[in-house]
This record gives structure tokens, sequence and C-alpha cells, in this order.
């Protein structure tokens, strides 16, 4: 019974984990002759027209009463669409590491926000863990940062960093909510997505930005991996982990991801190891281990 419940934590840990690690560097292959906005509603139509399939597929419905479409319109505007209109337009500026590491602070922003909202207690073990997991994720980033862009191109990618965190941490307080009042995880899913393009494009009209498509192949394949896997899949395994573990632990995925994402640096981009990685790779477990306990106690 034990090894299932950790199971249950532990397995969707790790696939949110492993699929978004990698979905730093995909996003690159999106950013030139797309806009952000365009891209972002792109690749959120793709995934809520796959994961309405693979609803009906499996018999499960997707009506909503007006109640869950609220919600899941709140749920689409801050976890799927302006959060990664944001993360598009920081990682145009600034190193997609130094976004995964700013991004981190999500461990902080949500259990506060928990408190706020829902008064959930914030456990010392989660602080401490959180502390470590980001005091090694920037020292893993370190270098990277180093060689960031110049000081006002550099401020407007943290900015936008910043922002999209903000609005992801909203967005999980959102999904929190829409667990709570039991509304089915994946049809809601489905839904978010949907309306996630639909503020995506709207934020592209706003700006002006034109309706082009890359058809070459690195975009292509990019953006079936995005919609696909970073988020119909990797979406549905965080959410069930939110659900099980609450904000938390399920924040934490936001520190662990930037691990993989410099392990493929360090095989695509040639990213050099230092002692100050070694280090942080350190901190960052340390952090894990610990936030991962709490959640199995």
């Amino acid at each position: 019974m034990a090894s299932e419940r950790e199971d249950g934590v532990v397995v969707p840990f790790l696939l949110a984990t492993t699929v978004w690690g990698s979905t730093w560097l995909a996003i690159k292959f999106q950013l030139g002759a797309v806009a952000p906005g365009v891209s972002v509603a792109y690749r959120f139509a793709l995934a809520a027209l796959v994961l309405a399939a693979w609803c009906l597929a499996t018999r499960r419905g997707l009506a909503l009463g007006a109640h869950a479409h609220a919600w899941a319109a709140l749920q689409g505007m801050t976890f799927f669409g302006l959060n990664y209109v944001a993360v598009y337009e920081a990682e145009r500026h600034v190193p997609s590491g130094l976004v995964a590491v700013v991004f981190s602070t999500i461990v902080f922003m949500t259990p506060f926000g928990a408190r706020l909202a829902f008064g959930m207690p914030i456990a010392s073990r989660t602080l401490a863990g959180a502390a470590l997991g980001v005091a090694g994720v920037a020292l893993l980033f370190l270098p990277v940062s180093g060689n960031a862009p110049p000081a006002r191109e550099a401020a407007v990618g943290v900015a936008w960093a910043f922002a999209s965190t903000a609005i992801a941490s909203v967005g999980n307080l959102v999904s929190m909510r829409m667990q709570r009042d039991g509304l089915p995880l994946l049809p809601g899913t489905a839904w978010g997505m949907a309306y996630g393009a639909l503020v995506a494009a709207a934020a592209a009209a706003l700006r002006g930005d034109a309706w082009t498509f890359d058809a070459r192949f690195a975009y292509v394949a990019s953006l079936v991996y995005l919609a696909v896997f970073g988020s119909v899949v990797a979406f549905v395994a965080y959410l069930t982990l939110l659900r099980r573990a609450g904000p938390g632990p399920a924040s934490f995925v936001g520190v662990a991801t930037p691990l993989l994402a410099m392990m493929l640096s360090t095989a695509f981009e040639g990213y050099r190891w230092t002692a100050a990685s070694f280090v942080g790779v350190a901190l960052a477990v340390a952090g894990n281990v610990v936030t991962l306990r709490r959640s199995r106690g």
C-alpha cells in the first residue's frame, strides 16, 4: 500500500519533470518567424484537440456547466495562455536556462498564494526543500547568467520570466479550486487549453502580430512535441500530482525541470560544467528529496 501511494506521487512527478525539462530547448525552435502569441495559440489549440479526442475515445464527456466553464476559462487564461506567452517572450531576450531559474521561484509563490487563498499552512520542510532547490538551480545556471545579454535586454527578459511565474502560480491556485469543486480533470483541462489558445490569440491580435506559419521541420516538430507531450502529457501528470500531493511538492517540478534542461544543454549546446554546477546539482537533489519526503508523510 505504501508503495502504491508513493508511485501515485513519484510517477507523475517524474513524468512532468522529464517532459518539461526538455521543453525549454524545444521552445527555442518556436522563436523567429512566428510571433510568440501565435505559436502559443497554435500549441494549445492542437493540445486541446488531442486531449478532447482522447476524452471522447475513452468515453469521457466534454460537457461542462456554466460554473465549470468559468473556472476553465480562468485556468486557460493563466495556466495555458498568458503564462506561456510570457515564457516565449522571455526566451526571446535571455537564455532559456535563466528563464528556468526565474520560473523555479514558483515554489515560493504558489504555497504563499495557497495560504492567502485557501488558508493552507506552509510547512517548514517545503520551504527548506524549495530554498535548497532554488539555490541549486541558481548555481547550475550561474555561468549562463554571466553570459546574459546587455543589461536592458536582460531586464526585459527577466521581467517577462517573473510575469510568467506569477501568472502560473495563479493558475496553480485556480487548478486547485477546480479540483476541490470536483470538476473532471481531463475534460476540464481540454477546455482550459482551448480557452488558453483563445487568450493567446487575443493577445497576438491586440499586439498586431501577423498570423504566419513556419512549415520547416524544426518548427513543426517542436510544435507537435510541445502540444502533445509538453502540454497534454505533462500537464495531465502535473495536475494529477497537484491533486495528490498539494501545491508545495507539485510546484517543485519548477525547480527540478531545469536539471534536465542543463543536461540537454550539455549534450546539444556545449554547456560546460563548473564547480558551481556540481554544487548546484547536490543542492537541487537535496531539496528534491526533502520536498518529496513531505509528500509521502
